[in-house]
Parts: C-alpha cells; structure tokens; sequence
C-alpha cells in the first residue's frame, strides 16, 4: 500500500523554458493542424506575441519534473496506468516563456480491496511573472498484486 501519510506532500518546484523547436514538434505528433502552432509568422499574424502552447503541452512539461511522484513514492512504473488528465487554463503560454511547476500530492486511495491505488497529483502553473497559467490535476492508477 502506498505510504498515505505523503498526502498534502509538496514536491519541489521546478522552471522549464518553453522552446519554439519542441511546440513544433508536438504540433507534428499531435497532428494539429492550425499554422499558428508550427510557424512563427502565423502566429504573429493572429496576433500572438509567439507560438502557442498547444492544448495538454503542459502535461509533457510537467513529466521533466526532477523528482518524479512514482519515485517518492515507490511506485514500480511495470504497474502504473494513466488515470485521468484535467486542465484548467488561466492565460496562455507561448515559445520564449519561462513556466514554474509547483506540484503537491493531493490524494491516495484505492479501490477493489487494494487491487487498485490512486495517486492524485495537483500542479500549479506560472509564468516568468508570476501569473496563473494553469492548473494540472492528474491521477495515476497503480495496479497490486
């Protein structure tokens, strides 16, 4: 059983710098197909200051983190699913942006007599200012026995 005692745990926070080349190619594997999210000067022209963070980007971010909850938590990664993935958006972030990623465990329970455990994860995002980007909110399943 997971260790219920790291509910309400903050992990440290983290920045990561948002990069032109790595938007692009998430636009490419997550197929969109709007030009603002690959080109620059599409962007400009509808008016962004940059390219656009594509929609659940910020989940790829928020993986680099330099302690992972399935560590601290010690989580074999052979029996973890993906639960569930929220996204409540305050303001959009854009190429060139510095984001900060401060994340805390917000719940553990299971399900199924322990068969199943649950992880909720909830993650605050700002940018270079200081200002509300995001909230993540995901849950990791983990499978026993």
């Amino acid at each position: 059983m997971i260790d219920r005692s790291y509910i309400g745990r903050e992990l440290p926070p983290f920045t990561v710098d948002v990069e032109a080349g790595r938007l692009r190619f998430f636009a490419k594997a997550t197929d969109q197909t709007d030009p603002v999210y690959r080109d620059l000067e599409a962007a400009k022209q509808a008016g962004y200051p940059s390219i656009p963070v594509p929609p659940t980007f910020l989940h790829c971010l928020d993986l680099e983190a330099p302690v992972l909850l399935r560590d601290m938590l010690g989580i074999d990664v052979g029996r973890v699913l993906h639960g569930e993935q929220q996204f409540v958006y305050h303001r959009m972030a854009f190429a060139g942006d510095r984001l900060t990623f401060a994340a805390r465990v917000e719940d553990i329970y299971d399900k199924k007599n322990g068969a199943l455990e649950f992880v909720v994860k909830a993650v605050h995002v700002t940018n270079q200012r200081g200002e509300a980007v995001a909230e993540l909110r995901n849950t990791t399943v983990v499978r026993n026995g």
